[in-house]
Formats: C-alpha cells, structure tokens, sequence
C-alpha cells in the first residue's frame, strides 16, 4: 500500500530540519547503499554526527507519534534512525530495491516499509520525483515539504534526476508488527472503518463487530 501523510510536519519544524542540513557535513550517498544500489545511487547524505541525528529523530518520532494514520498503516516494531538526503542537479538514483535487512554491528531489522519526507517546497526544485513502480504503472510523487509517503520496501522504485534547485528528503525504514502488506492493508482499512464508527455510533454492535475482527486478525498475523 502506498499511502500519502499530508502535513506529518509543520513549518517550523521543518525550519529546524533545514538548519540541520545547513550546518551539517555531507558525503557520498553510495557509503549507504547495498551491493546492487551502490551502481545507479547518485546523491549526498549527511554525514554521521551524533547531536545532529539525535535532533533529526527526536523531530521526526514526535511528529510520527502523533500520525494515526501512520501507525494503521505501518504498526511499526521498529524504526531505523532518519537519514537526510540531497539532491543537486543532476543528480539521481536510478531503479533499485531497498535492502531487506538492514542495522548496524547490533541487532538487525527487516525492512516492510519504506518512508520520505519531502523537506523542500516542489516548486523549488524540478525534477526529483519519487517514482514507484507497480503492476498498475509507475506512481510519481512529490509532496509538499512536510509531507510523507510510506510504501513497501519490496517495491522497484526510483528518484528521477534533479534539473534544477535542490531537493532534500528525510528518510526511514519499519519494520511492521505485520509482514505481509496484503495483510496491513486489510487491517488499515478496518482500523480506519473502526475509528469512524467509534466517532459515529461508539458501542454499537457493528462497532463491536468491526473491533473483534480488527483485534483478531492482528492476533494472528503479528509478529512481537
């Protein structure tokens, strides 16, 4: 499922972000990329710094906990810290797949769902739009700054490149309580037609039937 998260951050937060960039040092975007991506990567990311990442996060995870649609669709068990990326012009990242498993020396974590952030405003840019491909055509995306997209890391994907201004995204993994996203589609859906219930008719017997479902479909498909 490809689901769209309009206004994930507001204004000044994203002034924050940008002022981290504009003190940050950057480097190759290949030092993160797999085996396969390492050949089509053609972007910067900023370069390891401990307070700057943990000002990233402390932003981006407030921001998330706070997004219901985010955790009904994603139902995350375990998020990879942001990275932020730029692109000048030229500069691109060809057709490629996320790694699956991603992590450090420590523990690792599978990626299901992969997520951007737009930073800059699309007018100031052109060029840069994420593009995903599907059984049913590519999707393009580029959002407003503050605005997100998650989707499944498994999909074939792609950032065309950057013919002028700067493009700067902030990025991330989950790792879902739910595997399969055939699955936390089906559950999206009945969270979201729970949640409307109990705004509507809380208590009501389709309420009540919507929720066991709900709750026993999760039971069988997580994974803690």
């Amino acid at each position: 499922m490809l689901l769209q998260i309009p206004g994930l951050l507001n204004q000044p937060q994203i002034e924050k972000i940008l002022e981290i960039v504009g003190r940050s040092g950057f480097q190759d975007g290949k030092a993160t990329a797999g085996v396969a991506a390492r050949l089509v990567k053609n972007n910067e990311e900023m370069a390891p710094d401990e307070h700057a990442q943990q000002l990233l996060n402390r932003i981006l995870m407030s921001s998330l906990g706070q997004q219901q649609d985010f955790h009904h669709a994603a139902m995350p068990a375990k998020l990879a810290d942001f990275i932020l990326a730029r692109y000048n012009p030229e500069m691109h990242y060809g057709d490629h797949v996320d790694e699956p498993v991603m992590g450090g020396p420590g523990p690792k974590f599978r990626t299901d769902i992969s997520m951007t952030v737009f930073l800059t405003p699309p007018e100031s840019y052109d060029g840069g739009e994420l593009v995903i491909r599907t059984s049913f055509g590519d999707n393009r995306v580029k959002l407003a700054a503050g605005d997100a997209v998650i989707y499944p890391s498994s999909s074939l994907h792609h950032v065309a490149q950057v013919t002028r201004g700067q493009r700067i995204v902030a990025l991330t993994w989950i790792q879902s309580q739910v595997r399969d996203p055939a699955r936390r589609e089906i559950l999206f859906d009945l969270a979201t037609t729970r949640d409307q219930l109990h705004a509507e008719d809380s208590g009501s017997e389709l309420h009540q039937r919507i929720d066991r479902s709900y709750a026993n479909l999760l039971r069988m498909w997580a994974e803690v």
